[in-house]
């Protein structure tokens, strides 16, 4: 259980942060409002893009987990920062499922580098 538990956090992780890739990269109507409204249309989408999908690669990487753990918590903590400032909990009638995406998302994301914590050079 001490190795599959971790596996399954990093595994649930990257599929959250990889999954939203297709909104991103192709310009979904709900990806691009966001972004609109927060003011970071088109580059911050497709930055943001890049930049999860970095995250969820890495943190496949058992070596890299801790760096693709550490890269998770800064993008969806931006992201919760965002819904909690400019966009609001619900967005386009979702029910508040992105916004609980990313709590989901940070939760796992610092259990998995809380388990990694040994492997982190300057922790």
């Amino acid at each position: 259980m001490k190795k599959i538990l971790p596996l399954l956090l990093r595994i649930v992780v990257a599929i959250i942060l990889i999954q939203t890739l297709r909104f991103k990269f192709t310009a979904h109507p709900d990806s691009v409002y966001i972004f609109t409204k927060v003011g970071l249309e088109p580059y911050g989408r497709i930055g943001t893009g890049i930049t999860e999908l970095i995250a969820g690669i890495l943190i496949l990487i058992p070596k890299t987990a801790w760096i693709g753990a550490m890269l998770s918590l800064g993008i969806i903590g931006g992201a919760i920062m965002m819904h909690l400032t400019k966009l609001g909990i619900e967005i386009n009638n979702d029910g508040g499922a992105l916004f609980i995406t990313a709590i989901v998302t940070f939760a796992l994301s610092a259990i998995v580098l809380w388990i990694k914590r040994k492997e982190v050079k300057f922790f």
